[in-house]
């Protein structure tokens, strides 16, 4: 899942993980906790202080 992150994966490893997905219950949960961090740092890089004044 961390190098479908980094790459586009071909074919085979793609079909590889969807399996294993299938059959893992942790992964699914990891998954999710990725897409947290994912939105989250999002929201943060579009974040500004506008130089403390809004506080």
């Amino acid at each position: 899942m961390v190098a479908r992150e980094d790459r586009d994966l071909p074919w085979a490893e793609r079909l590889a993980l969807r399996l294993h997905l299938a059959v893992c219950q942790a992964c699914p949960r990891f998954e999710r906790q990725m897409l947290t961090m994912r939105n989250a740092m999002r929201q943060w890089r579009h974040y500004s202080d506008h130089d403390g004044d809004e506080r």
